[in-house]
């Protein structure tokens, strides 16, 4: 159990288990490494596309996301299913994926 938080930290969220992970269960050490590795690129690209928004994201101890805006305004994210709730609600409006904006400064972005 996580002290800061007390939650159990014994189910991943389909968005950081492997891709032939069946089970969604974290034995500890296993794969440490490779799951955190690629946790961070996917803060990395939240964080492209939260930019825009004035906002990043950071991981906290593999097991939670940190959300802040540049007012100083944090919120701890559970897992990247419920992050563009959290980001609505932070800044006050609904994100349109389908933005033209959205879309182009990310085209530019990637190549």
């Amino acid at each position: 159990m996580c002290v800061l938080c007390s939650d159990f930290i014994t189910q991943v969220h389909w968005t950081d288990q492997k891709k032939d992970s069946s089970s969604g269960e974290v034995i500890v050490g296993e794969g440490l490494r490779e799951r955190q590795r690629d946790r961070l690129k996917r803060v990395k690209l939240c964080n492209e596309i939260l930019a825009l928004y004035r906002l990043k994201i950071r991981d906290w101890n593999g097991s939670k996301f940190v959300l802040e805006d540049a007012k100083g305004n944090s919120r701890i994210v559970h897992d990247l299913g419920i992050l563009w709730n959290d980001v609505q609600e932070l800044i006050g409006t609904a994100i349109n994926p389908l933005d033209e904006y959205l879309i182009s400064t990310m085209k530019s972005k990637k190549g």
